[in-house]
């Protein structure tokens, strides 16, 4: 009987991992799609989306995995793959490294806020909109778009469970400062005041220098960010889950048009995509959070790569630009990992830079 309790014991953490469907619908690029198998298996592609996006993508889906909606951070899209009423004219934009996020509301089932960043700096900064799904015959409406939180902002956005299990922090970065900006998602609503962290590098400079993506560790608390022109580097931070503050910089440099960024599962690898100065060479990077060391991984045939992205799966997945094919990063916790350009067919569908933006849900919650 003990050993059958820790058997069960040893168990948990997997199946809680796969219990968590919301992540298992992914679509992306140019019409491109993936749903990840509830048994950790490898992804099968989706090819009924109707959404073209050059980088962000964000999809929602309920607790079993089943479709709710998804945008590009300028139109809304229904589970039908039709555009909301009301979804059409969201302020972020497509080509912004992290456009959208989604953020389903703490104190309600059927409501979700979605929340976009502008390209490159621009004064459309960081907003949210509203998407109820009790309207429109169940199918969603937008009854409150593009309110305000702070502009301008970089393009980088990333959410985390708050310690108490039940809110949520949305992280995004002031442009032309160095400060993060936290604001708390409750039962009440979006929170319009600002937690300021000032810390690491300055996000400023000509509006490329806001390229570049943002990403929590699996337990929350760590945050990553890639800077890409003229700063080329990645930047590794604490994080307080209970506070919402930024602190204590770690910095990687330099890495040439750092664009994506993904912790493995286990936290203890911090990989990055890096495309040279002008698009010369394309790679991916593995740092080790311990010890500092750098490695590469893998290179691309593709003049650039994009977003890295935590799968269901255990593997990182690399947007190629304009490419039928995804990367795929095996084995991510070890040392020894393992980079397979052709890793993933799209099903004729092609990926541009960016993979979808979700809130990342630490299991200790």
């Amino acid at each position: 009987m003990k050993r059958l309790s820790l058997l069960l014991l040893l168990l948990l953490p997997a199946v809680a991992s796969f219990a968590q469907r919301e992540q298992s619908i992914w679509l992306f690029g140019q019409q491109a799609g993936l749903s990840f198998p509830a048994d950790g298996g490898a992804p099968t592609p989706l090819l009924t989306s109707k959404m073209t996006t050059y980088e962000g993508s964000a999809v929602a889906t309920n607790q079993q995995g089943q479709l709710l909606f998804y945008t590009n951070g300028e139109f809304v899209f229904n589970r039908q793959h039709q555009v909301m009423p009301n979804g059409k004219k969201l302020m972020g934009s497509n080509s912004s490294t992290q456009s959208a996020l989604i953020v389903p509301d703490p104190g309600s089932g059927n409501v979700f806020y979605v929340f976009t960043v502008a390209a490159q700096g621009n004064g459309n900064g960081l907003r949210y909109s509203t998407v109820d799904m009790t309207r429109d015959n169940g199918l969603g409406d937008v009854p409150r778009a593009n309110a305000l939180l702070i502009t301008p902002v970089a393009e980088k956005l990333a959410a985390v469970r708050h310690q108490n299990g039940r809110d949520v922090w949305i992280v995004a970065h002031r442009w032309n400062s160095n400060a993060f900006v936290t604001f708390l998602v409750t039962a009440d609503g979006v929170q319009g005041t600002p937690i300021l962290s000032n810390v690491g590098s300055m996000h400023a400079g000509p509006g490329r220098n806001a390229i570049g993506a943002m990403k929590f560790s699996p337990d929350g608390k760590k945050l990553a960010v890639a800077l890409w022109r003229e700063a080329n580097k990645y930047e590794v931070f604490d994080f307080d889950r209970k506070t919402g503050k930024v602190s204590n910089v770690k910095a990687f440099a330099p890495y040439p048009e750092a664009y994506g960024v993904e912790f493995s599962p286990d936290g203890s690898k911090l990989y990055g995509s890096s495309n040279g100065e002008g698009g010369g060479e394309a790679q991916i990077f593995q740092f080790d959070l311990k010890t500092g060391k750098a490695t590469v991984v893998g290179k691309s045939a593709n003049r650039k790569v994009g977003s890295l992205q935590r799968a269901p799966d255990g593997n990182i997945y690399v947007a190629r630009e304009d490419n039928p094919f995804l990367g795929v990063i095996q084995n991510p916790n070890s040392d020894k990992a393992t980079y397979l350009d052709n890793g993933l067919k799209l099903g004729g569908r092609r990926s541009k830079l960016g993979l979808p933006n979700f809130i990342t849900e630490p299991e200790n919650r």
